[in-house]
Protein backbone atom coordinates (compact mmCIF):
# COMPACT_ATOMS: atom_id res chain seq x y z
CA UNK A 1 0.00 0.00 0.00
CA UNK A 2 1.46 3.41 -0.47
CA UNK A 3 2.46 5.31 2.44
CA UNK A 4 2.33 9.00 3.37
CA UNK A 5 4.79 10.49 5.94
CA UNK A 6 2.93 13.19 7.41
CA UNK A 7 2.77 15.78 10.67
CA UNK A 8 -0.81 16.36 12.04
CA UNK A 9 -0.33 20.12 12.22
CA UNK A 10 1.57 20.36 8.67
CA UNK A 11 -0.90 21.41 6.31
CA UNK A 12 0.59 20.36 3.32
CA UNK A 13 0.29 17.01 4.51
CA UNK A 14 -3.16 17.72 5.25
CA UNK A 15 -3.38 18.77 1.99
CA UNK A 16 -2.16 15.95 0.22
CA UNK A 17 -4.75 13.52 3.03
CA UNK A 18 -7.60 15.57 1.24
CA UNK A 19 -6.59 15.34 -2.33
CA UNK A 20 -6.24 11.42 -2.12
CA UNK A 21 -9.23 10.81 -0.17
CA UNK A 22 -10.99 12.98 -3.19
CA UNK A 23 -9.62 10.62 -5.42
CA UNK A 24 -10.65 7.52 -3.82
CA UNK A 25 -6.96 6.51 -2.95
CA UNK A 26 -5.84 4.09 -0.22
CA UNK A 27 -2.55 5.00 1.69
CA UNK A 28 -1.51 4.14 5.12
CA UNK A 29 -0.41 7.39 7.55
CA UNK A 30 2.97 7.57 8.93
CA UNK A 31 3.62 9.99 11.49
CA UNK A 32 7.09 12.01 10.95
CA UNK A 33 8.40 13.93 13.43
CA UNK A 34 10.54 15.79 11.04
CA UNK A 35 12.91 17.70 14.13
CA UNK A 36 14.46 14.08 14.61
CA UNK A 37 16.02 14.06 11.27
CA UNK A 38 15.91 10.27 10.97
CA UNK A 39 18.46 8.91 8.41
CA UNK A 40 15.92 6.86 6.67
CA UNK A 41 13.60 9.64 6.24
CA UNK A 42 16.23 12.43 4.96
CA UNK A 43 17.00 9.18 2.48
CA UNK A 44 13.49 9.52 1.09
CA UNK A 45 13.53 13.68 1.55
CA UNK A 46 16.48 15.26 2.07
CA UNK A 47 14.53 18.82 2.65
CA UNK A 48 13.70 16.48 5.58
CA UNK A 49 10.12 17.94 5.28
CA UNK A 50 6.85 16.35 5.08
CA UNK A 51 4.81 15.34 3.29
CA UNK A 52 6.38 12.67 1.52
CA UNK A 53 4.38 9.95 -0.97
CA UNK A 54 5.78 6.37 -1.55
CA UNK A 55 3.27 4.99 -4.31
CA UNK A 56 2.72 0.85 -4.80
CA UNK A 57 5.96 0.63 -6.59
CA UNK A 58 8.01 2.02 -4.23
CA UNK A 59 8.54 5.49 -6.31
CA UNK A 60 8.88 8.81 -3.85
CA UNK A 61 7.68 11.71 -4.25
CA UNK A 62 8.34 14.75 -2.16
CA UNK A 63 6.44 18.52 -2.05
CA UNK A 64 3.15 18.47 -1.67
CA UNK A 65 1.64 20.77 -4.85
CA UNK A 66 4.64 18.23 -6.50
CA UNK A 67 2.49 14.86 -5.21
CA UNK A 68 -0.74 16.32 -5.78
CA UNK A 69 0.20 17.60 -9.38
CA UNK A 70 1.32 14.28 -9.57
CA UNK A 71 -2.01 12.58 -8.76
CA UNK A 72 -4.04 15.06 -10.43
CA UNK A 73 -2.12 13.64 -13.91
CA UNK A 74 -1.64 9.61 -13.28
CA UNK A 75 -5.35 9.19 -11.41
CA UNK A 76 -7.28 11.40 -13.81
CA UNK A 77 -10.76 10.00 -12.01
CA UNK A 78 -11.46 13.30 -10.49
CA UNK A 79 -9.37 16.29 -11.47
CA UNK A 80 -9.06 18.90 -9.05
CA UNK A 81 -6.57 21.50 -10.41
CA UNK A 82 -9.03 22.32 -13.32
CA UNK A 83 -10.24 21.40 -16.31
CA UNK A 84 -9.37 24.20 -19.00
CA UNK A 85 -5.70 26.36 -19.03
CA UNK A 86 -7.37 29.27 -17.24
CA UNK A 87 -8.91 27.55 -14.21
CA UNK A 88 -5.68 25.58 -13.43
CA UNK A 89 -3.91 29.00 -13.54
CA UNK A 90 -6.36 30.53 -10.89
CA UNK A 91 -6.23 27.02 -9.15
CA UNK A 92 -2.33 27.09 -8.92
CA UNK A 93 -2.66 30.85 -8.24
CA UNK A 94 -4.79 30.19 -4.64
CA UNK A 95 -3.02 27.02 -3.94
CA UNK A 96 0.61 29.14 -4.03
CA UNK A 97 -1.98 31.92 -1.88
CA UNK A 98 -2.57 29.89 1.03
CA UNK A 99 0.20 27.72 1.07
CA UNK A 100 3.04 30.63 0.71
CA UNK A 101 1.00 33.81 2.06
CA UNK A 102 -1.06 32.58 4.13
CA UNK A 103 1.45 29.98 5.62
CA UNK A 104 4.10 32.73 6.01
CA UNK A 105 1.65 35.10 7.52
CA UNK A 106 -0.89 32.84 9.91
CA UNK A 107 -1.08 29.60 9.68
CA UNK A 108 2.93 29.06 10.13
CA UNK A 109 3.54 31.25 13.00
CA UNK A 110 0.41 29.87 15.22
CA UNK A 111 1.49 26.91 14.71
CA UNK A 112 5.00 27.13 15.65
CA UNK A 113 4.26 29.25 17.93
CA UNK A 114 1.52 27.48 20.18
CA UNK A 115 2.84 23.96 19.06
CA UNK A 116 6.23 23.65 17.98
CA UNK A 117 8.08 25.53 20.44
CA UNK A 118 6.91 23.34 23.02
CA UNK A 119 8.18 19.84 20.88
CA UNK A 120 11.44 21.66 20.39
CA UNK A 121 11.81 23.21 24.28
CA UNK A 122 12.34 27.08 22.72
CA UNK A 123 10.06 28.66 25.71
CA UNK A 124 6.98 30.26 25.64
CA UNK A 125 5.16 31.68 22.75
CA UNK A 126 5.88 34.65 21.86
CA UNK A 127 2.30 36.83 22.51
CA UNK A 128 3.58 39.64 19.65
CA UNK A 129 3.35 37.10 16.75
CA UNK A 130 0.08 35.81 17.34
CA UNK A 131 -1.47 38.56 17.78
CA UNK A 132 -0.02 39.67 14.37
CA UNK A 133 -0.53 36.16 12.56
CA UNK A 134 -4.64 36.43 14.23
CA UNK A 135 -4.74 40.54 12.53
CA UNK A 136 -3.53 38.78 9.31
CA UNK A 137 -5.97 35.97 9.67
CA UNK A 138 -8.61 38.45 9.21
CA UNK A 139 -7.28 39.71 5.77
CA UNK A 140 -6.89 36.31 4.22
CA UNK A 141 -10.67 35.28 5.84
CA UNK A 142 -12.03 38.66 4.16
CA UNK A 143 -10.46 37.59 0.93
CA UNK A 144 -12.74 33.81 1.44
CA UNK A 145 -15.83 35.78 1.96
CA UNK A 146 -14.76 37.95 -1.00
CA UNK A 147 -14.10 35.09 -3.03
CA UNK A 148 -17.39 33.13 -2.35
CA UNK A 149 -19.62 35.98 -2.89
CA UNK A 150 -18.07 35.71 -6.78
CA UNK A 151 -17.86 32.08 -7.00
CA UNK A 152 -19.65 28.97 -5.69
CA UNK A 153 -15.80 27.38 -4.96
CA UNK A 154 -12.58 29.32 -4.61
CA UNK A 155 -11.23 28.80 -8.05
CA UNK A 156 -14.46 28.77 -9.56
CA UNK A 157 -17.70 26.28 -10.44
CA UNK A 158 -16.16 23.11 -8.83
CA UNK A 159 -14.32 22.25 -5.78
CA UNK A 160 -10.38 22.23 -6.68
CA UNK A 161 -7.12 22.24 -4.94
CA UNK A 162 -7.36 25.68 -3.88
CA UNK A 163 -10.38 24.58 -1.49
CA UNK A 164 -8.35 21.90 -0.24
CA UNK A 165 -5.03 23.88 0.32
CA UNK A 166 -7.18 26.45 2.28
CA UNK A 167 -9.00 24.01 4.37
CA UNK A 168 -6.15 21.70 5.26
CA UNK A 169 -4.40 25.05 6.95
CA UNK A 170 -7.45 26.40 8.27
CA UNK A 171 -8.04 23.04 10.14
CA UNK A 172 -4.91 23.09 11.51
CA UNK A 173 -5.75 26.97 13.13
CA UNK A 174 -9.65 25.39 14.06
CA UNK A 175 -7.67 22.49 15.58
CA UNK A 176 -5.84 24.62 17.92
CA UNK A 177 -8.81 26.57 18.45
CA UNK A 178 -7.56 30.05 16.86
CA UNK A 179 -10.63 30.82 14.91
CA UNK A 180 -13.79 33.13 16.60
CA UNK A 181 -15.60 31.71 13.57
CA UNK A 182 -18.79 34.44 14.83
CA UNK A 183 -16.47 37.10 13.40
CA UNK A 184 -16.01 35.23 9.85
CA UNK A 185 -19.84 34.31 8.60
CA UNK A 186 -18.65 34.04 4.81
CA UNK A 187 -15.56 31.67 5.82
CA UNK A 188 -17.60 29.66 7.93
CA UNK A 189 -20.13 28.69 5.69
CA UNK A 190 -17.82 27.98 2.79
CA UNK A 191 -15.87 26.08 5.60
CA UNK A 192 -19.15 23.81 7.02
CA UNK A 193 -19.48 23.18 3.07
CA UNK A 194 -15.96 21.54 2.53
CA UNK A 195 -15.99 19.99 6.33
CA UNK A 196 -19.26 18.01 5.25
CA UNK A 197 -17.34 16.39 2.65
CA UNK A 198 -16.27 12.68 3.22
CA UNK A 199 -12.41 13.38 2.59
CA UNK A 200 -12.36 15.69 5.74
CA UNK A 201 -13.37 12.99 8.06
CA UNK A 202 -10.19 11.46 8.60
CA UNK A 203 -8.93 14.95 9.22
CA UNK A 204 -11.76 15.41 12.35
CA UNK A 205 -11.14 12.36 13.90
CA UNK A 206 -7.33 13.44 14.13
CA UNK A 207 -6.09 13.72 18.04
CA UNK A 208 -2.49 14.54 18.69
CA UNK A 209 -1.28 13.00 22.34
CA UNK A 210 -1.77 15.52 24.68
CA UNK A 211 -3.10 18.39 22.56
CA UNK A 212 -7.26 17.33 22.28
CA UNK A 213 -8.88 19.41 19.77
CA UNK A 214 -11.84 21.94 20.97
CA UNK A 215 -14.93 20.10 20.83
CA UNK A 216 -16.62 22.05 17.67
CA UNK A 217 -13.46 20.31 15.85
CA UNK A 218 -15.14 17.52 14.50
CA UNK A 219 -18.76 18.97 14.78
CA UNK A 220 -20.04 19.85 11.50
CA UNK A 221 -22.63 22.11 12.72
CA UNK A 222 -20.25 24.02 14.57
Amino acid sequence: MRKLYHHWLSPFSRKVRILLKEKGLDFQLEVEKTWERREDFLALNPAGLVPVLVEHDGHVLAESQAICEYLDEVYPNKLLIGFDPATRAETRRLVSWWDLKFGREVSEPLVFEKVMRRFLGQGHPESAVIRIAHQNMKVHFDYIAWLTERRTWLAGDDFSLADIAAAAHISCLDYLGDILWEDHPATHDWYARVKSRPSMRPLLADHIPGLPPPRHYADLDF
